[in-house]
């Protein structure tokens, strides 16, 4: 299972979601408007990644090319799985609840809850 991914650590992977595999240049041109790394960062922040078995690489010559081991989906999973039991004693329902006090609910996504919610009930 994945170990905690930092939000650092997530941003490289979102790039090699996009598009892997990738060189640590490659990912670190493309954080560089939004983050600004250096290839170095890039390169510690790979590192700990395939430390964590979220990242693999391969050799190309002398290069390193990067691709994620771990698919988005699992990765939310794990994180919301975390998010509700720190917070909310594990239960959904407490966390809706608290988006809908806060003003966080579109209608829209009060819409797709209630689409959810039905389907579950058939």
């Amino acid at each position: 299972m994945v170990v905690r991914i930092s939000e650092a650590e997530q941003a490289v992977l979102e790039v090699l979601w996009d598009d892997a595999p990738l060189t640590a240049a490659t990912v670190a041109a493309r954080t560089q408007d939004e983050r600004g790394w250096s290839v170095q960062t890039v390169k510690t922040l790979l590192s700990r990644l395939v430390a964590k078995q979220a990242v693999d690489y391969e050799l190309d010559g002398r290069r390193f090319l990067y691709k994620p081991m771990v698919e988005r989906g699992v990765l939310a999973a794990i994180e919301s799985r975390r998010l509700l039991d720190r917070l909310f004693d594990g239960r959904a329902a407490p966390m809706v609840a608290h988006l809908a006090e806060q003003g966080e609910l579109t209608p829209a996504d009060i819409a797709e809850i209630e689409a959810l919610l039905k389907a579950l009930k058939s």
